[in-house]
């Protein structure tokens, strides 16, 4: 495009101009925007969560720097710069998920890094190739974190939950289909079943009583249920690990449906 059309193009509010020599179509994602502006690409839990893959918290902005750039404006407080190569081209606006990956693993703790990679898995943004391809870009102690992928997870949270049950050493399947009761996250020692609920799935009065119907159909088939609040499980994970430990070493014959109260949750630091 010549000079006359790209600034008509950005009088009429068809494009707009990131930085010099650099434009972008009407429409375009403000972070994209902003990524673009700053002389980077969006990157990391950024990028991920603009996916729709499960990242438990990104406050920043996580932005991909060449190391080469130069003349880059000053960076905000809330952004994050990676200062790394990549294979993205130089009109992309985003770095390819892959790297995005591997570098949102080494930006989390290990828990968190299992359930965005559960996550990107479960949505076949990635492979059994591409896993192999993030292992191998990250640094040795990560590389144990293969075994403990899932791509069943439906949630960050059921991925933190698969790992509280693997520290407690309990035989568990996950995704188990129940007649009369239908799919639940996760079935333990034949026994208890233990679903993650949270706002988005079962807020609405409606969802809730799916929710107790099924539970008095898991109870008629002899098994006790625990929901837990997704918000706990992510954020007060030793006291949910806690009380599991203690549900599951009791055995059954306890409560019918033991369900994650608000004592629960007021009893818990903050």
């Amino acid at each position: 495009m010549t000079r006359r059309r790209l600034a008509s193009a950005v009088a009429d509010g068809s494009l707009i101009r990131v930085r010099k020599g650099r434009y972008v179509r009407a429409g375009t994602d403000s972070v994209f925007v902003r990524a673009a502006r700053l002389g980077g690409r969006v990157d990391c839990l950024s990028l991920l969560q603009r996916l729709g893959v499960f990242v438990r918290d990104a406050p920043h902005l996580h932005i991909q720097m060449e190391p080469d750039a130069s003349r880059v404006p000053s960076r905000p407080d809330d952004v994050v710069r990676h200062w790394r190569p990549t294979g993205a081209s130089s009109e992309a606006l985003a770095t390819p998920v892959v790297e995005a990956l591997v570098r949102a693993t080494r930006c989390q703790d290990l828990r968190a890094a299992v359930a965005t990679l559960d996550s990107a898995w479960h949505l076949r943004l990635i492979d059994e190739g591409d896993l192999a391809v993030i292992f191998s870009r990250l640094p040795r102690r990560h590389r144990v974190l293969r075994r403990l992928l899932d791509d069943r997870s439906e949630s960050g949270p059921e991925t933190f939950v698969r790992l509280m049950l693997r520290a407690i050493g309990c035989p568990f399947d996950v995704q188990v289909q129940l007649a009369g009761v239908g799919g639940v996250d996760f079935v333990v020692d034949g026994w208890l079943i233990i679903e993650c609920d949270s706002g988005q799935f079962h807020s609405d009065w409606e969802a809730q009583k799916r929710d107790r119907r099924r539970d008095l159909a898991a109870a008629r088939l002899g098994y006790s249920t625990v929901r837990l609040l997704a918000e706990d499980v992510m954020w007060r994970g030793d006291a949910v690990l806690s009380a599991l430990r203690e549900i599951i070493a009791r055995g059954p014959g306890g409560p019918v449906s033991v369900r994650n109260s608000g004592e629960f949750a007021t009893s818990v630091p903050r």
